[in-house]
C-alpha cells in the first residue's frame, strides 16, 4: 500500500459476453486493457494476481 492508504493495484474480474472470463488491472493509476479468455473466474483471478506480481516487481 502506498502512503495515502489506497492500494497500489486493483483487479477487476469480469465475465465477457461470450461466457469467458477476463481481468482488468489498474496499477498506480494506469489501467491495463482486459486480458484473457479464461474458462473460469478462478483462472482469471490467479492470472491477475500473477500479472500484478510481475508489474510490482518491475516498479
Amino acid at each position: 500500500m502506498n502512503s495515502d492508504k489506497n492500494p497500489a493495484a486493483t483487479i477487476k474480474v469480469e465475465k465477457r459476453m461470450n461466457g469467458r472470463w477476463a481481468f482488468v488491472l489498474t496499477y498506480r493509476g494506469v489501467t491495463y486493457p482486459a486480458q484473457g479468455q479464461f474458462g473460469s473466474e478462478l483462472q482469471a483471478q490467479v492470472a491477475a494476481q500473477a500479472a500484478r506480481k510481475l508489474i510490482e516487481g518491475r516498479g
